[in-house]
């Protein structure tokens, strides 16, 4: 088979990337305790490569590559760009509190790097096998980092859960391709569409496939009933590691699944749109509930997560262009919310103290006052209040879901919407309404300051004018489909 050096000028970010964290990982060693800075340097010029990578090789035209596995196009290109600066965003927060912490050291950011790789190739897998790869180097990536504190019995216990239950949904996806494979003889995802479409497999063996399929994307979602993972990790892992997962994982677990359902089992959609109705009602349901009973913010934001994960199915499950529109703004919007909310609570955080419970942020206005606005925006936008991203996200989907004639699935939405505007407003309350017992000031890093603050103004400012970003959600969907 002919390999022409033009078929790798698509994988450029992703071979950069792992020619760097390599390159990184040996410096790594001869470097001291005090010169542990560069690497966090090199890590972040590392994204800003990537970044300029992505953005020069683009063409806004879908090429595929690597023999049908890999593709580059605009869905690609757009979602690695916020992968990056997620990822940057990300460590810039995490900075001063793995310093702290003892863990300002090379494995934490070669993982973070690795985790990126895998996300980069399952954004831009056009194959099965690929898909898989990508996950699964996530996945390990990710298993390590929420044990990387490892004189923490809640951290190792958490990265214990994660392992076996990930492991379980990793054989059961598995298991769902190899079916699929069995009955279209092609793991290439175009291909198993044109399978479809011609109606030529045996549907039996098809939708018992796709059962196993979903079933696998939904952990990686964490969507109810497969949500089990999520609070305990989001609360034993050290919260730099929590926000990682909460944040950019959730972009490559969109595209995942935009991958497989959309474009490779598009044809089996009036099955796959069942099992998403009943996921979402449930992930509403027990994410919005079991939040009200929590007393630690960083679990309280694990179910939350589990609720908006429901409301990103619904724009999955319309099934057409704008359905998945909304649901990759929807996914967006979230990321930019949950960056700002767990930044807050590193920003919180000092030496022996993790500000993640509920009483930490009791009169954070007399504290600070302009932290206290910037969470108040944060749960604003969760919440799906006006004028903030979070009510267009929801707005959005709930469009999709009802054009696409589920306007029941709508009206249930909504009211577990109002019933999860409880908990966000009760942040607000303990903020602005209740005695501080906590005086200790608060001093972050600068570069923090600027972005926490750069965070919340654009939650708002998203929210003020959602137009752009949703016309480049609209464009990038209708010319990748």
């Amino acid at each position: 088979m002919n390999f022409a050096l033009s078929d790798l000028m698509p994988l450029l970010p992703e071979v950069f990337l792992l020619a760097a964290v390599c390159g990184i990982l040996i410096l790594d060693l001869f470097l001291g305790e005090d010169q542990r800075y560069i690497t966090y340097i090199l890590t972040l010029a590392t994204l800003a490569g990537c970044g300029w990578l992505t953005f020069s090789t683009a063409t806004g035209v879908t090429v595929y590559t690597m023999h049908g596995m890999f593709v580059d196009d605009l869905l690609s290109d757009s979602l690695k760009l916020i992968l990056y600066f997620t990822v940057a965003i990300s460590l810039v927060y995490s900075r001063e509190y793995i310093r702290l912490r003892g863990m300002f050291q090379g494995e934490y950011f070669t993982l973070i790097l690795f985790a990126t790789l895998g996300m980069m190739v399952m954004i831009s897998a056009n194959h099965f096998l690929t898909l898989y790869m990508g996950l699964e180097l996530l996945s390990l990536s990710l298993y390590a980092l929420v044990a990387l504190q490892r004189d923490s019995a809640i951290a190792s216990e958490a990265a214990m859960k994660y392992f076996v239950l990930g492991a379980l949904a990793s054989g059961m996806l598995l298991y769902g391709m190899s079916m699929v494979y069995g009955t279209t003889d092609s793991l290439e995802i175009p291909r198993i569409a044109l399978v479809l479409q011609a109606d030529i497999g045996n549907r039996m063996v098809l939708i018992f496939g796709l059962v196993f399929i979903v079933a696998g994307l939904a952990f990686k979602l964490g969507v109810a009933p497969f949500h089990m993972w999520l609070p305990d990790v989001y609360h034993g892992a050290p919260t730099a590691v929590t926000l990682f997962i909460g944040t950019a994982t959730k972009i490559a677990a969109f595209a995942f699944t935009i991958r497989i359902l959309a474009q490779g089992l598009q044809m089996l959609s009036p099955d796959w749109q069942q099992m998403l109705a009943i996921m979402a009602v449930l992930s509403m349901a027990v994410g919005n509930i079991a939040a009200i009973a929590q007393a630690n913010f960083k679990r309280m934001l694990a179910y939350s997560t589990i609720s908006h994960m429901g409301f990103l199915l619904l724009g999955l499950l319309a099934a057409d262009s704008a359905g998945y529109s909304a649901s990759m703004f929807y996914v967006l919007a979230y990321v930019l919310t949950g960056l700002g909310s767990f930044g807050m609570i590193m920003l919180l955080s000092r030496q022996g103290f993790e500000a993640d419970r509920l009483e930490d942020l009791k009169g954070l206005n007399q504290r600070n006052p302009w932290y206290a606005f910037i969470l108040l925006l944060l749960m604003f936008s969760l919440a799906g209040l006006p004028p903030t991203i979070g009510f267009y996200a929801k707005l959005a989907v709930l469009q999709a879901v009802v054009h696409a004639g589920y306007t029941w699935l709508a009206v249930v939405a909504v009211i577990f919407s109002l019933i999860g505007a409880f908990y966000y407003l009760r942040i607000v309350r303990l903020m602005y309404f209740e005695k501080p017992t906590d005086m200790h000031p608060i001093m972050p890093p600068a570069d923090m300051q600027v972005l926490l603050s750069a965070n919340g103004l654009a939650v708002l400012g998203l929210g003020m004018l959602p137009q752009p970003l949703m016309a480049l959600c609209a464009y990038a969907m209708e010319r990748s489909l």
